[in-house]
């Protein structure tokens, strides 16, 4: 059974189409990811989804509960974590804890146990006393979470959760949501770091508003065209100056030590290596590579799409 589906759903803003004849349908214990450039209509869709925003057009359900005709039954059936989630920085931990249990009609035993296990699910124990607006980043994502997860919701909706938290805390983030998976909690994640998209057992790929493909990480990284290289040399601007003039050029893009070559043919590396050092370019070596989520996103985001 889907926890999650929605058909043609979509949202104007006057004259604009934010988000165009969505159609999706998530499983029981799924993560999915939905990724895309600004602009591209993950946060409206997001909203709509949390019964916080109403479609222009289409219908989902969560939970079998619609979105339009029963958006309070369906508020109680997720955890909604917005961009700017709603802390109370002049409460402590345990009284934002406290304060979203009772908003959940989560009281008595059951709120203490509850938030007993959250804060150790969080790794906030020693912080229960201190106020929210004092908490380092990392820290405030993972109280939000934990409030968001008070009434026991079998679907989380999370708009970009760890943009701007350091690598140490979004990895520590990404392993609450890893529990979480396997204990059955459906997850809706919007996400601009493609690292975690690749975390997610599919991927949703939004632009100008249509979700324009849809699949497991490992299936949309096919979808690179050509075949890649990385070419490694002290002088990677030149090598990018190069890169058009070799047979089968599709596209390049220096990546830290690198250029990326994609070529429409299997050239062996060899016979790259000869191109460039023919032309002066000081080579240290060049390998065949796979292609990165990245490298599908931005084809993607620039081929016409039917």
């Amino acid at each position: 059974m889907s926890t999650l589906s929605a058909h043609h759903l979509s949202r104007r803003f006057g004259p604009v189409a934010a988000v165009t004849d969505l159609d999706l349908t998530l499983a029981g214990g799924e993560t999915f990811g939905l990724i895309g450039p600004d602009g591209a209509g993950k946060t409206t869709t997001l909203r709509m989804l949390a019964a916080v925003l109403r479609p222009t057009r289409g219908r989902a359900e969560v939970a079998g509960c619609d979105i339009v005709r029963q958006p309070e039954r369906v508020r109680r059936q997720i955890g909604y974590m917005p961009q700017q989630f709603s802390l109370y920085g002049d409460l402590s931990v345990l009284e934002n804890l406290q304060f979203f249990a009772d908003i959940f009609g989560v009281r008595g035993t059951a709120a203490r146990q509850r938030i007993d296990r959250l804060l150790q699910f969080a790794r906030l124990q020693s912080f229960i006393h201190r106020p929210a607006g004092q908490l380092s980043g990392g820290m405030k994502k993972k109280l939000a979470l934990a409030c968001a997860l008070i009434h026991q919701p079998p679907l989380l909706l999370l708009d970009e959760p760890t943009n701007g938290v350091d690598p140490i805390s979004r990895r520590e983030f990404w392993e609450i949501l890893g529990e979480l998976r396997l204990a059955g909690v459906t997850i809706l994640i919007t996400t601009p770091y493609m690292d975690e998209a690749e975390r997610c057992d599919r991927v949703g790929l939004m632009h100008q508003g249509r979700l324009i493909r849809q699949d497991a990480p490992a299936a949309l990284r096919q979808l690179a065209p050509g075949h890649m290289f990385a070419l490694y040399t002290p002088d990677l601007l030149a090598a990018a100056a190069l890169a058009p003039g070799l047979p089968g050029h599709l596209s390049h893009q220096i990546y830290g030590d690198r250029l990326h070559l994609f070529l429409a043919d299997p050239l062996p590396p060899q016979v790259i290596a000869a191109y460039f050092s023919g032309h002066g370019l000081r080579l240290r070596q060049v390998l065949p590579d796979t292609p990165r989520l990245e490298e599908a996103f931005i084809y993607l985001m620039s081929t016409p799409q039917p």
